[in-house]
């Protein structure tokens, strides 16, 4: 029986290049795969951070004659500020609560950023109600809306 002894020689120059390009080809396609896979993550930021069409919006309260107009002022993400326009002097003293619950919402408003949970005491119940219901209108009118 004869048996042959092979003899493989194998450079050490060959095989660090072998390994050399064999890790960066891992690395290509590694880097390929991160780049375009879909990314949820920035897509939920987008919608989030932008809540409002920066802008003055009203909302109209019908008291009897007259019409009072809840100002609210934006921008992208807060509310800035809440006002009442066109109460006349007969209008404030026919509603004495008018200005107190706006002021008691608007703090709250301003704090939270949101409509919800607002509180407001027994006493001023139905002017803060009438009062949040046209905050919320003029709100509804600011909301952002994205594009499909």
């Amino acid at each position: 029986m004869s048996s042959k002894t092979k003899i493989v020689v194998l450079h050490m120059k060959e095989l660090v290049y072998t390994a050399i390009f064999a890790v960066l080809g891992i690395l290509l396609i590694l880097l390929l795969i991160f780049m375009f896979l879909p990314d949820d993550k920035t897509n939920g930021q987008t919608e989030e951070t932008m809540r409002y069409v920066a802008g003055v919006y009203t909302s109209s309260i019908q008291l009897n004659d007259n019409a009072i107009d809840v100002e609210v002022a934006v921008d992208a993400n807060h509310i800035n500020s809440i006002s009442l326009i066109n109460l006349d002097e007969t209008t404030a003293a026919m509603y004495p609560l008018m200005q107190p619950a706006l002021d008691n919402l608007t703090q709250q408003i301003y704090e939270k950023q949101s409509l919800d949970d607002i509180s407001y005491g027994e006493d001023t119940q139905y002017t803060s109600t009438v009062l949040l219901n046209a905050i919320r209108s003029a709100l509804e009118k600011a909301a952002y809306v994205p594009e499909d």
